[in-house]
C-alpha cells in the first residue's frame, strides 16, 4: 500500500477578482518509506499542498489517501484524531507552545496518545538531539537551532509513519540549518518514516530520494 495516494487535487481561494487558484489538478503517488521534496518558487502553492496532504486544510476539489484512508471523508475531530496517530510536523517556525517547558513541549504528543512512560520517553528524544541539559527551558530561553531540535523531538516522539517538514531550515543560518538537516535525515533513517518536506534549498532537496517541482499551482516533475 502507498503511504499517500494524491488524486487531481485542487484548491481555489476567493480573492477580489473572483477566484485565486493555488493548486490545480495535481496529482502523485509517494511510495511508503520514501523521502520527498516539494519545490518551487514562493507563492506556488507548496506548503498548501503540504497542509491538504497533511489533512489540515480542505481542498476545492481532489482527494488524499494515506495508508488507504481517504482524510476528506473523515469529519474534522476525526482528522485531528488520525493526524495525531500517524503523523509529525516540523515547521519553519517550530510552533513550540510557550507555556510549556521544551519537556513538556515533547511529552505533549506522547500525553494526547495516553502513553505511560511520556515523560522518560520525552526526556530520551531530547537527548538524543542533544538537549539533554535544557529540559526545563521554556522556548524563549532556547536559540532557534534549539528550538528547531525540540520541534523534531516532538515530531518523532509517537513514531509517526509520516513526517511532514516545511521549510525545516527557512528560520535558522546556513551552519545551524546543516547540522538541523543531518539531525532529520538520521531521525528519520532510523524511524523508517515518510518524509515529505517543502523547502527553496536545492541542496536539501537533493537529499531527499525523489522532487516535485510545482509552478503556478501545477505539478511540472516528478
Amino acid at each position: 500500500m502507498s503511504a499517500i495516494k494524491v488524486e487531481h487535487l485542487s484548491k481555489k481561494v476567493p480573492d477580489a477578482g473572483g477566484w485565486l487558484t493555488i493548486l490545480d489538478d495535481v496529482s502523485f503517488v509517494v511510495e511508503s518509506g520514501e523521502t520527498v521534496a516539494v519545490v518551487g518558487a514562493s507563492g506556488s502553492g507548496k506548503s498548501t499542498l503540504l497542509g491538504l496532504v497533511a489533512g489540515l486544510d480542505l481542498p476545492s476539489a481532489g482527494r488524499v489517501e494515506a495508508f488507504g484512508q481517504d482524510l476528506f471523508a473523515l469529519d474534522e475531530d476525526a482528522r485531528a484524531s488520525w493526524r495525531a496517530g500517524n503523523i509529525g510536523f516540523v515547521f519553519q517556525s517550530f510552533q513550540l507552545l510557550p507555556q510549556m517547558t521544551a519537556l513538556e513541549n515533547v511529552m505533549l504528543p506522547l500525553e494526547l496518545a495516553g502513553a505511560r512512560d511520556a515523560a522518560a520517553r520525552a526526556r530520551e528524544l531530547l537527548g538524543r538531539v542533544g538537549l539533554a541539559d535544557r529540559t526545563g527551558h521554556y522556548p524563549r530561553t532556547l536559540s532557534g537551532g534549539e528550538q528547531q531540535r525540540v520541534a523534531l523531538a516532538r515530531a518523532f516522539a509517537p513514531k509517526p509513519p509520516l513526517l511532514f517538514a516545511d521549510e525545516p531550515t527557512g528560520s535558522l543560518d546556513h551552519a545551524t540549518g546543516a547540522r538541523i538537516i543531518e539531525l532529520l535525515f538520521e531521525m528519520n533513517r532510523e524511524s523508517g518514516a515518510t518524509l515529505v518536506l517543502v523547502t527553496h534549498d536545492p541542496a536539501l532537496a537533493q537529499r531527499c530520494r525523489r522532487t516535485l517541482s510545482l509552478r503556478s499551482g501545477r505539478l511540472q516533475a516528478g
